[in-house]
């Protein structure tokens, strides 16, 4: 049967069987139901970018190479070295990239006195969702300043009698998450085991170190 409207004259009366109405109707149904669940999913979505919880940037040394580390007293404490080392920042947000305010920067430090200090990443450098970068930090000196008194040449000499020196590197830097305002600062460390890697030496094993995050105290970073 045909539906038809009794008030309204054979003009508008229709030709689409009653069967059919009822399944157009059924069909605007769960249209609108998709819609409001896609709506919702939106707002919850939005909500999460711009004001729910993020995790953690996470920094690991894949691997690290130490092939010269000597003590140098004259005319003053020194450190000679050559050190590399390749360092992953990862960034497990689905949704949310990072960009670098400012730059991010390792310090080497040996018996927690300073002696070097290189860049990592430059200001303004982007980090995408669920995205990884690779940086591999070379460096070298003939004899970089490091003030360790006589603790940190007693330290020296006992860790150079067994060839694994103990280094830490500090991160430190600056960034913000893409669509969000608060600017976070990076301050982590990741403490090193490095043996030192003489000539002939064809293989030394490196376990890699995940780095520990400072907790911050602004809940959105």
């Amino acid at each position: 049967m045909c539906g038809c409207c009794d008030d309204c004259g054979d003009r508008f009366c229709s030709c689409i069987p009653y069967n059919v109405l009822d399944d157009i109707k059924g069909c605007l149904i769960l249209l609108a139901v998709v819609v409001v669940l896609a709506v919702i999913a939106g707002v919850i979505l939005v909500a999460i970018i711009f004001g729910g919880p993020l995790r953690h940037v996470k920094f690991t040394v894949e691997d690290a190479s130490l092939t010269r580390f000597a003590l140098v007293t004259s005319p003053a404490t020194a450190i000679a070295y050559n050190l590399t080392v390749a360092l992953t920042v990862r960034n497990p947000n689905w949704a949310i990239g990072i960009k670098h305010d400012k730059p991010l920067e390792a310090a080497y430090s040996f018996d927690g006195q300073p002696f070097e200090r290189v860049q990592v990443a430059d200001e303004g450098e982007k980090l995408g969702a669920r995205k990884t970068v690779v940086y591999r930090l070379s460096s070298g000196s003939e004899g970089r300043a490091a003030a360790l008194g006589n603790a940190g040449e007693a330290e020296f000499r006992k860790e150079n009698a067994t060839g694994v020196f103990e280094v830490e590197v500090a991160l430190t830097g600056k960034f913000k998450y893409t669509l969000r305002k608060t600017k976070c600062k990076i301050e982590a460390t990741c403490p090193l085991k490095l043996q030192l890697v003489k000539p002939g030496d064809t293989t030394v094993v490196f376990q890699k170190v995940d780095c520990k995050l400072a907790k911050s105290d602004d809940k959105y970073c």
